[in-house]
């Protein structure tokens, strides 16, 4: 299965570097684009929700490195949920 990784800027510029198992990202997110924070968080549980069924349809468990990045991206964004108009630009893939 094809690991990818996908980079993303937060609204006060910081930036984080996530995984996925499976290459699924690149249906919900693309590099350059901006998203609202809650559109953002929707795409990113919908995309690893599904690439850690994949893991789990291949292997017969579920992807519990996926569902931690899922819980780091979620806990960053606990520090932007009052900021009025926060985005997240998906930087690169890689």
């Amino acid at each position: 299965m094809p690991v990818m990784h996908f980079h993303v800027r937060w609204p006060d510029a910081s930036e984080t570097r996530c995984y996925s198992p499976s290459l699924v990202v690149q249906d919900f997110l693309a590099p350059g684009e901006r998203y609202a924070l809650d559109d953002f968080l929707q795409r990113t549980r919908d995309a690893l929700g599904i690439a850690s069924e994949r893991v789990r349809a291949k292997y017969g468990f579920a992807c519990s490195q996926a569902m931690d990045q899922l819980a780091e991206i979620e806990r960053i964004a606990t520090r932007f949920t009052g900021t009025a108009d926060a985005q997240v630009t998906v930087v690169a893939f890689d």
